[in-house]
């Protein structure tokens, strides 16, 4: 009888814990979550080894929204505690992302995450650069899969999340990407570096954060989502040909029709 009641009390917790939020949105910098912040219905926020967690309610979701802060150990961190605190059904980032030349992306274009490729992880030869697998030393491993530097979005939630960001089309006029994200520690500001991390990876865009949430959403096997406005084209840097607050714009809408279109 005590089995039986400690398993009804652990299964109503859990229960509770998940209702109260259903899926976690994560982006790095404040600009990238303004206007999803604007609009939602703000139900409590906390403070959080220095990260703010906002719950509430947006498109008729349950939510926790959070600016974790740029690089992979913000965003590590950050999902760590959205997973732990919130038990999302599913953990989506957002934000800003640099273009590669020959990706065909614009800016102000749509970027849907196939897979997060850990860009810069591994080692520097003689040769050349060679990534973990080289190395013989995976960056994650769970029952079910051992892997190195690539992470695949899961597939079901990716087919949704495309289905409904292209039907109708964006009212912008921007075209919807899907393809290989590539995260790194330092961002890509010379024509001859983009070329060099084409030519490895043959990706879509790059970021500071995705590779890293991907990490940690496997290590608890929550299910991810990456989208990602294009804010410039990785070559040599000039700001003036950036439009970031169009690509922050572009991402939130996404992630609002998103919400609305969720399938769990």
């Amino acid at each position: 009888m005590d089995f039986v009641v400690e398993i009804l009390w652990f299964w109503s917790r859990l229960v509770r814990v998940r209702t109260f939020v259903t899926i976690a949105l994560l982006c790095s910098v404040p600009v990238e979550a303004e206007i999803l912040l604007a609009a939602m219905t703000v139900a409590s926020t906390a403070e959080l080894g220095s990260k703010r967690f906002v719950e509430g309610s947006l498109a008729g979701r349950k939510i926790v929204l959070c600016a974790g802060g740029m690089g992979k150990v913000n965003a590590a961190h950050a999902a760590t505690v959205l997973i732990e605190r919130y038990a999302p059904e599913a953990v989506v980032v957002f934000g800003v992302g640099g273009a590669y030349p020959s990706s065909g992306a614009q800016v102000g274009d749509l970027a849907l995450a196939r897979e997060e490729i850990a860009g810069d992880d591994g080692v520097l030869t003689k040769e050349g650069f060679r990534d973990t697998r080289f190395m013989g030393i995976p960056l994650l491993t769970t029952a079910s899969s051992t892997i190195y530097n690539a992470f695949p979005a899961p597939a079901s939630l990716l087919g949704s999340a495309f289905h409904t960001l292209q039907s109708p089309p964006a009212p912008d006029g921007g075209k919807v990407h899907a393809g290989t994200f590539v995260t790194l520690s330092t961002c890509t500001g010379t024509s001859e570096r983009a070329r060099e991390l084409e030519q490895r990876y043959r990706g879509l865009c790059e970021n500071l954060e995705g590779a890293a949430v991907a990490q940690v959403a496997g290590c608890y096997g929550v299910p991810w989502l990456e989208v990602r406005g294009i804010s410039n084209i990785v070559e040599d840097r000039d700001l003036a040909t950036w439009d970031i607050p169009k690509a922050a714009r572009t991402a939130q809408q996404a992630v609002l029709r998103l919400l609305e279109g969720w399938r769990p």
